[in-house]
């Protein structure tokens, strides 16, 4: 099964129509996505609870690390570059945290709030190598713009 973004995207919208409350989108939109795809093993947001610090929560599949600092791993390089990272293998990637020994792949977006501030990252893992693409990337930051602006 891989994902309808469009479909999911409207999905989303309807179940997060008139939501503020940051925690409980993050929870709804995790929900949501690890059950859209199969590339999807693990679909969760880290977020910034102090300066230079993301804690994880809400998620949806096994254990992940619990604080990760802005100055290590990808989701670290997401938050603090405020940049999309597109991970083909995460094995290659020196600076990698392994929170899952399954993960083969990822990819981590920004999440912004209405000031424009990164208030989370969003990692998705994926027990396949290269599982992800531009495109991905793409439908993603839409649905998060949407969601969380």
């Amino acid at each position: 099964m891989t994902v309808n973004y469009q479909d999911l995207r409207a999905r989303i919208a309807s179940l997060c129509e008139g939501e503020t409350d940051e925690i409980a989108l993050m929870a709804t939109v995790a929900g949501e996505l690890f059950h859209s795809d199969d590339r999807f093993d693990w679909v969760g947001f880290y977020r910034v609870t102090a300066p230079e610090m993301l804690k994880i929560g809400p998620y949806q599949g096994g254990h992940g690390c619990l604080t990760i600092p802005f100055s290590r791993g990808v989701c670290g390089a997401a938050a603090r570059t405020r940049e999309t990272q597109l991970v083909a293998d995460v094995n290659a990637v020196k600076d990698h945290i392994a929170c899952a020994s399954s993960t083969q792949s990822e990819i981590v977006l920004p999440v912004f709030n209405t000031q424009g501030d990164v208030i989370a990252v969003l990692d998705i893992d994926s027990n396949q190598t290269d599982a992800f693409t531009d495109k991905d990337a793409e439908h993603l930051q839409a649905m998060l713009t949407e969601t969380f602006s």
